[in-house]
């Protein structure tokens, strides 16, 4: 998949836990190992808008696009 989900680099980089995030953001722990694992086929606004205000960063710091077209 293009899209890369980069939130276990900047949980690491806070030293936050998927448990404590996820309490902070109002997802199960389940889902954020969704999103985590790049499992995840969408996410609301609304969750990227928390994820960034818990984590303080913005969306381009969590999600990536790298393209897997050899020919590009």
């Amino acid at each position: 998949m293009p899209i890369v989900v980069r939130l276990d680099v900047e949980l690491a980089r806070r030293k936050m836990s998927v448990g404590e995030f996820a309490e902070r953001v109002g997802l199960t722990p389940a889902n954020v190992a969704v999103l985590k694992n790049g499992r995840a086929k969408a996410v609301r606004f609304s969750t990227l808008e928390a994820m960034c205000r818990v984590l303080g960063c913005q969306p381009g710091d969590l999600l990536e696009w790298v393209d897997n077209d050899p020919e590009a």
